[in-house]
């Protein structure tokens, strides 16, 4: 049995973007395709994908990878709803998971060794949590283990888990991220993106 799963956030409607962030193309595949398969590559099982707005469109983009996809019906509210929903379904799958990994979609250089990183970091450290730093912040993607999951499922709708790592800080290590702040959330991000 392996130790670690993923859950993955693709829920959100990109409105500032204006088209679906899941689906942009970075480097010849969409930005969901690279996230999962950076997953299947750091040999992360199960791989939960939380879908909500353009769900369709992500089902249809990952329908031959190996992930579990679960539509979060309350999607509009916040990360947390999408968290709590990934973790639900993780549960059902494998109720004895050790460790959980939490990332987003619009992180367009995360890869397999990063993500395995995370997990030998955490085997080293002795830490319960190993966040992601960069821009002088932690963030996703983010590793708790199994001591913290009561908390995460008690995220309100429009928290997500960066509240924890304030609260934790003391069980906390982290990896630096280079290039971890870069994310979506504007047609002039994209631009730069694909033009860097």
């Amino acid at each position: 049995m392996l130790d670690t799963a993923i859950i993955i956030l693709a829920a959100g409607s990109s409105s500032r973007l204006g088209r679906p962030k899941q689906m942009l193309t970075y480097k010849g595949k969409t930005l969901i395709c690279n996230i999962v398969e950076a997953a299947v590559g750091a040999k992360l099982s199960p791989i939960v994908v939380v879908t909500g707005h353009s769900a369709e469109e992500v089902i249809e983009e990952l329908k031959e990878k190996d992930v579990e996809i679960v539509f979060n019906g309350n999607w509009a509210e916040g990360m947390g709803s999408g968290i709590v929903v990934g973790m639900q379904k993780l549960f059902d799958l494998e109720p004895n998971i050790e460790d959980l990994i939490i990332a987003v979609c619009d992180q367009p250089f995360v890869t397999s060794d990063f993500l395995s990183n995370l997990v030998s970091l955490k085997n080293k450290s002795k830490k319960s949590i190993v966040s992601s730093s960069y821009a002088g912040t932690f963030g996703t993607p983010v590793l708790f283990n199994r001591k913290h999951f009561e908390a995460l499922l008690g995220l309100k709708a429009n928290e997500g888990a960066k509240k924890l790592l304030g609260l934790l800080n003391d069980e906390m290590t982290s990896l630096p991220f280079e290039k971890g702040d870069w994310d979506i959330d504007t047609e002039a991000d994209y631009t730069k993106l694909i033009n860097d």
